[in-house]
């Protein structure tokens, strides 16, 4: 089948090239953006059955509330030290010019006394604004804002910063724009660059540019179709995540086409055929290794938390087109080309004397379990550091350092609880109908009060009363500060346990009580989280098995490819903790990379593991001695594994340049899981592995190995 769809493409590029560009042009034409569907609240993304969905539906039946956002205005002395009358005057007149300005979504602007800090180093300047934090008429309220702000205050010796859920996301919205800009031109440099290096040739080199290009025109829109079609939501840092894969991934597939046309030409065949036959060869290694990505990114669907369940349908969406676009748009441009794809290097014509790869081949094949023992003693060192993992879900250390939203929480936790902008809300509901006694509220908030790691009771009203009733007073909202940040682990603790239990338990006769907030919400998606892991990472390494199984019609080399693929992955994450824990001082690493690291490195990484296994079976097909085809295998796909490999981990390492915690982690943990899966994984431990297994490595086929001629050079004897 695929060589006759290689001869097919090499013998008609251009019916080829005019059907992907007429797709193109329709997609772009028709197809909704991905900006259309895309949702930036994570919280929204969260299944009914969890109990801060629950208690955000019962406020809206209630009282009436939404998830309309807010936003904080935090002032304070230039020079530290305790505000004065004059200066809390100067906070009143600003709350009075935002109220005479008018601006669109703003619906209050509430100071006063009682919004002074207890030591007076901070004052508080409440704003409701009318919508979703994540609406733009909502972040260019906040936007104005902070410009009528920093008009008013003029002047004065005061600093200012306007922070809270909808300023918070205006910043995570800005830094994703620009680390999408910075990632896209770091990306493209990168890959220019290495493959100008690689093959001297910058037609080889603007290859990828070009037809992956074409792809990423196509693939946002198909995912915005697919998400409008089926009503699932997409996280907004997908678009940046989809250019780095759309990029790594398909220059991945060029070059291991590049390579195998170059082989084929120095074997000495026209350029047509060794085209077709490098295609031929070479799809069905890229469609078993897309295959892998796309099962792996739709175990995500499993997942209960809506951030992943929509990333990893989109990246499947775009990974399968990209491959598609591997064996038929780039053959066909290729064929155009000929061998002045390689121009103007002559290299393609002759192959090199000396190799590395040669050398290494050979040092495989005559001590395969010195190598089998060295490598993987390196990812078992990196995969240590897995123990030492911490998680942490705060959505403020995210942020580029020095983000005003940032700076003003900091300023903020001078004078108030750190939660004091993200209560966490105690709704109670009389069971049975009946109106709730003020005074057992009251008893009840103080016992919440008294769990330990509780900041305060906020005042309903300036009577001291501490709970806000509904009009027929069946249920009450009682807004408890934590001490802690609303994002921090021992913040997501307390409300999981001890708050929750007083909460649940202590409730007054004849009512039940749920937890909600930002923290409770937080508390949620690590549950989701945790669940999710233990499911999908299963079920993905499971599809991905079967992959391998059928591609090799073996049962131990898929086991062994799985075994050595997982080890990458802990030595991934391993690596990322000694990193970002241990040297950079990190509380934890994003609660959100482990899944992604698990997809990456095991999906992506399996590339390379099949690319290897493929050219080891092809050899064990004719015959090859085990060692003697470590020896080959290394030899011509190690250089197409290793080019791969630094491409990939090179695209990968440009989202560190995003200035986001998010995506420094994410871009450091995929590129180190991406060089151990390269250049340690694939290029030495598979074949090493494979050469020691010899024909049980391909069990339950049975494939006759011709003995080695007296003339090979000499192997390591077995034992």
């Amino acid at each position: 089948m695929f060589n006759k769809l290689g001869r097919f493409v090499v013998g008609n590029p251009w019916k080829v090239i005019a059907a992907w560009v007429v797709a193109a042009v329709a997609v772009l034409a028709f197809a909704p953006t991905l900006a259309d569907v895309t949702s930036k609240d994570q919280t929204s993304l969260l299944p009914d059955k969890y109990e801060s969905v629950q208690a955000q539906k019962l406020a809206t039946d209630a009282f009436g509330q939404t998830n309309d956002a807010t936003a904080s205005i935090v002032v304070k002395r230039g020079g530290g030290g305790e505000l004065t009358a004059a200066d809390q005057a100067k906070v009143a007149d600003l709350a009075t010019k935002l109220t005479a300005a008018k601006i669109d979504r703003v619906v209050a602007v509430v100071t006063g006394p009682q919004a002074v800090s207890p030591n007076k180093q901070v004052q508080i300047v409440s704003i409701g604004l009318k919508g979703l934090a994540e609406d733009q008429a909502v972040l260019d309220a906040v936007q104005k804002i902070r410009d009528t702000t920093s008009t008013a205050l003029t002047g004065a010796d005061l600093e200012y910063g306007v922070t809270g859920d909808a300023a918070l996301m205006l910043d995570n919205k800005d830094a994703f724009d620009n680390a999408f800009v910075v990632v896209g031109i770091a990306t493209l440099v990168l890959i220019v660059g290495l493959l100008l290096v690689i093959y001297r040739s910058p037609v080889a080199a603007f290859l990828p540019i070009l037809t992956v290009g074409l792809v990423a025109s196509i693939a946002p829109g198909l995912i915005a179709l697919v998400a409008k079609w089926s009503g699932l939501q997409v996280t907004q840092d997908l678009q940046t995540i989809l250019t780095v894969v759309l990029y790594g991934v398909g220059t991945d597939y060029i070059l291991f086409l590049l390579f195998r046309f170059r082989e084929r030409l120095r074997a000495g065949e026209e350029p047509k055929a060794a085209l077709a036959n490098a295609t031929g060869r070479v799809a069905e290694v890229i469609v078993s290794a897309a295959g892998a990505i796309v099962v792996a990114f739709s175990a995500l669907l499993l997942a209960v938390f809506g951030g992943f369940k929509s990333l990893g349908p989109g990246l499947a969406i775009a990974v399968g087109v990209m491959a598609f676009a591997s064996i038929t748009l780039v053959p066909a441009v290729v064929s155009l080309l000929g061998p002045k794809v390689f121009w103007p290097s002559k290299s393609w014509q002759t192959t090199p004397k000396g190799a590395t790869f040669k050398r290494l081949g050979r040092f495989t094949a005559r001590r395969p379990a010195l190598v089998a023992v060295a490598s993987g003693a390196v990812m078992v060192a990196l995969a240590l550091g897995t123990l030492g993992m911490k998680v942490d879900y705060d959505a403020f250390s995210q942020l580029p350092k020095g983000t005003e939203s940032a700076r003003a929480m900091k300023d903020l936790q001078s004078g108030f609880p750190a939660g004091a902008l993200s209560p966490t809300t105690v709704y109670v509901r009389s069971t049975d109908g009946t109106a709730l006694d003020p005074a057992e509220l009251t008893q009840y908030a103080g016992k919440l009060a008294k769990v330990e790691g509780v900041g305060a009771i906020l005042p309903a009203d300036a009577k001291g009363n501490v709970a806000v009733l509904n009009p027929d007073k069946t249920v009450a909202q009682i807004n408890v500060v934590l001490n802690g940040a609303p994002y921090a682990t021992a913040s997501l603790d307390l409300v999981h346990g001890k708050l929750k239990d007083v909460a649940h338990n202590e409730s007054p006769a004849g009512t039940t009580a749920l937890v909600g907030g930002v923290t409770s919400s937080y508390t949620d998606i690590r549950a989701a989280n945790t669940r999710d892991l233990s499911v999908i990472f299963p079920v993905a390494g499971g599809l991905i098995a079967i992959i391998l199984a059928l591609l090799l019609r073996s049962l131990i080399a898929p086991v062994v490819l799985m075994l050595a693929v997982v080890l990458s992955f802990f030595s991934s994450i391993g690596a990322t903790v000694f990193v970002f824990q241990g040297a950079a001082g990190h509380a934890g690493v994003t609660f959100s990379l482990p899944i992604m690291l698990y997809l990456f490195v095991v999906a992506i990484g399996t590339d390379y593991n099949i690319l290897m296994i493929a050219r080891l079976r092809e050899e064990a097909e004719r015959g090859t001695d085990p060692r003697e085809a470590a020896d080959l295998a290394i030899e011509h796909g190690g250089p197409s594994v290793a080019s791969a490999g630094l491409i990939l981990a090179g695209t990968f390492s440009s989202l560190m340049l995003a200035g986001m915690a998010l995506l420094t982690e994410m871009g450091f943990s995929v590129a180190a899981g991406i060089v151990v899966s390269a250049f340690v994984m694939s290029i030495f431990l598979v074949p090493s592995v494979t050469a020691l297994l010899g024909k049980w490595a391909w069990w339950p086929r049975k494939l006759k190995i011709a003995k080695p001629a007296a003339s090979e050079r000499e192997l390591e004897p077995v034992g």
